[in-house]
């Protein structure tokens, strides 16, 4: 069996309406917080209502609300300024992948030292109380000791080693993703990234149970079947982040970075058009795992393992095809000459060597030509 490690620093606040509890959980950490957020959420009101539960509860918040749709880790500095300058007592991300992203290295960095923590470098100050508020749940590096940052300085994607403790609380609040768009198109990211730790050399019995459940809830909700897609998005992205945190990602999830960060393509839509691949590959070495999944997904056992699997990879087409989602990258006005560099710095992403099988940057490379 292989051995577990698990540790779980934040306080995890999961339900409906949990927002409700944030001046509580921000109170212990002091009185005046930076609240790093995205302008989108000023359309409903959203912003005002984590501002006036805050103040409620006595806690000043500043609003740092400058965060591009596809912000790079420059848009730190402003934060880290911001926050370190207006003496705040702690850090909240309030938003989708980047805004989690933008602000957690905020917490961690002074805004000088940046560049130093990008190449690997210990920050340089200590850092600020982080507590996460995700509106979107696709975000496989919550509950993990890195996470990943757009170096703006060729938006190569690098991977940060949190400090421990830095996360002092996650909220996952069902009221905030209910105006989820193309929730196919989300289901079947979190299933990219489900699947690939499933099948990770690092994969063991904790991560097994929890990713299980991830793969049945996007499964029911790329198929149409989900009676709650807000409860299930919910608890899918609770599961595969816990699950994800005690295994690790694969190519796939690293590539649909690698793409985003260096082509501003949305990254759910990258990890779409590489999940027929992945699971394909996945096949291959791991078929007991992908004839578990098929399983999971709903389908009758084939005469033979291979065959159990090979039903997932079918089920996934055929749900493809029904859909409006992408299926190539040339759809994203991509060019094929220009994906090599991707491909390296996605197979030089650390958490890739626990692939069940040996990556090459030359596969890497023929796996884009391949959904090109």
């Amino acid at each position: 069996m292989t051995d577990i490690t698990f540790n779980l620093d934040p306080e995890v606040i999961l339900g409906m309406d949990t927002v409700n509890r944030a001046g509580t959980v921000c109170k212990a950490y002091g009185s005046r917080v930076l609240i790093a957020v995205e302008q989108q959420l000023y359309a409903n009101h959203t912003i005002d209502r984590l501002t006036t539960i805050l103040e409620d509860s006595g806690i000043e918040a500043i609003v740092f609300d400058a965060i591009p749709a596809q912000a790079t880790a420059e848009v730190a500095i402003k934060i880290a300024t911001l926050a370190r300058g207006s003496r705040c007592s702690g850090i909240i991300g309030f938003g989708g992948l980047t805004t989690q992203s933008i602000a957690r290295l905020g917490a961690i960095s002074s805004g000088s030292d940046l560049f130093d923590i990008l190449e690997g470098k210990k920050p340089d100050v200590p850092f600020l109380p982080y507590s996460a508020i995700p509106t979107t749940l696709e975000d496989p590096f919550l509950f993990s000791s890195y996470f990943i940052a757009i170096d703006p300085r060729d938006r190569s994607v690098k991977l940060i080693k949190s400090p421990k403790g830095l996360c002092n609380a996650v909220i996952i609040d069902g009221t905030l993703g209910e105006s989820i768009s193309k929730p196919e198109v989300f289901a079947f990211d979190g299933l990219c990234t489900a699947l690939e730790a499933y099948c990770s050399r690092k994969a063991g019995i904790l991560s097994d149970v929890l990713l299980e459940q991830a793969i049945a809830r996007y499964a029911r909700i790329s198929a149409g079947n989900a009676d709650n897609v807000a409860e299930d998005f919910i608890n899918a992205g609770f599961f595969l982040a816990l699950g994800t945190s005690v295994s690790a990602p694969g190519i796939g999830t690293a590539l649909a970075y690698a793409l985003n960060g260096r082509f501003s393509v949305e990254k759910c839509r990258c990890s779409t058009v590489l999940l027929p691949a992945i699971v394909e590959r996945l096949i291959t070495v791991r078929p007991e795992k992908i004839a578990k999944a098929a399983a999971l997904m709903g389908m009758e056992p084939g005469a033979s393992v291979a065959d159990s699997a090979t039903l997932a990879l079918d089920a996934i087409r055929r749900r493809m095809e029904d859909l409006t989602v992408p299926r190539t990258l040339k759809e994203f006005g991509l060019a094929l000459d220009r994906l090599v560099p991707v491909a390296e710095i996605a197979r030089n992403l650390e958490f890739v060597a626990f692939s069940p099988w040996t990556i090459t940057t030359h596969e890497v490379y023929d796996m884009l030509k391949l959904v090109f």
